[in-house]
C-alpha cells in the first residue's frame, strides 16, 4: 500500500542518515589517534574484532631467550665485584665501580671482544684479556683524557681507577687536604657543604 510504501522509504532514509554519522563520527575518533592505531581501528569493522580501550591498552614487549650453555656463568667474580652474567658484556663491565659505558665500549674493542656476547659466555683468557687491559689502559693507546685519575700527585701518573682503589684513594686525598689545612679539608673534617652551598637554610637535619 501506499502508506507502507512511504514508512520504508523513511526507515530506509533515516537508517541511512544513522549509518552515515557513524561512519563520520568513526573517522573523527580515528583522525585524533597514532597512526598505527588509525590502521586498526579502520580494518576493525572489516574484521569483526574488537580492539582495547586506550586504558587498557597493555604495550607488549618481545623478549628473548636467552640459550644456555653448560659452561655459561650466571654470576662472575671480577675486582671483588658480582657481575650479572647474562648480560652483554659491555654493560656488565659498568656494574664495577670506576667503569663507565664509553671506557667499557674502548675495552671491550681493544681486547677484539664480540659486543653481542653475554658476560657469562666469556671464557677464562677474554676476561684475563678485559682486566689486563683496564689495569694498564695506556700501554693499549687509550688516550689519557679518559682515565679517571689523570697526573697523580704522588707519581704524576695516568691512571684508571677501579673497584677499592677509588675509596682509597678517596680517604687518602681527604686525609691530605686535612693535614695540609686546607679549606676543602677543614670543611670536610667540619661535616657541612664544601662546595659553596648556602648553609643558612638548608642541610639543617643532616649535621652530626
Amino acid at each position: 500500500s501506499p502508506a507502507s510504501f512511504f514508512l520504508d522509504k523513511l526507515s530506509r532514509r533515516a537508517f541511512r542518515g544513522l549509518f552515515q554519522r557513524r561512519t563520520a563520527s568513526r573517522e573523527a575518533s580515528v583522525s585524533r589517534q597514532p597512526k598505527r592505531r588509525q590502521s586498526l581501528r579502520l580494518a576493525a569493522p572489516f574484521l569483526d574484532a574488537r580492539l582495547p580501550s586506550r586504558s587498557s591498552h597493555a604495550r607488549v614487549v618481545a623478549k628473548m631467550s636467552l640459550i644456555v650453555g653448560d659452561d655459561f656463568q650466571h654470576i662472575l667474580r671480577v675486582l671483588n665485584t658480582n657481575v650479572d652474567g647474562r648480560t652483554k658484556v659491555m654493560y656488565a663491565l659498568t656494574q664495577i665501580r670506576g667503569i663507565g659505558r664509553r671506557f667499557s665500549n674502548v675495552v671491550c674493542k681493544k681486547a677484539e671482544i664480540d659486543m653481542g656476547k653475554r658476560a657469562g659466555e666469556l671464557s677464562a683468557a677474554e676476561l684475563e684479556s678485559l682486566m689486563v687491559i683496564v689495569s694498564n689502559p695506556r700501554q693499549f693507546r687509550i688516550p689519557d683524557w679518559f682515565l679517571n685519575r689523570q697526573k697523580n700527585y704522588k707519581d704524576g701518573k695516568y691512571l684508571q681507577q677501579v673497584s677499592n682503589q677509588l675509596d682509597t684513594s678517596l680517604r687518602d686525598d681527604l686525609e691530605r687536604l686535612k693535614k695540609i689545612r686546607n679549606h676543602r679539608g677543614l670543611r670536610h673534617y667540619w661535616g657541612i657543604r664544601v662546595r659553596g652551598q648556602h648553609t643558612k637554610t638548608t642541610g639543617r637535619r643532616g649535621k652530626r
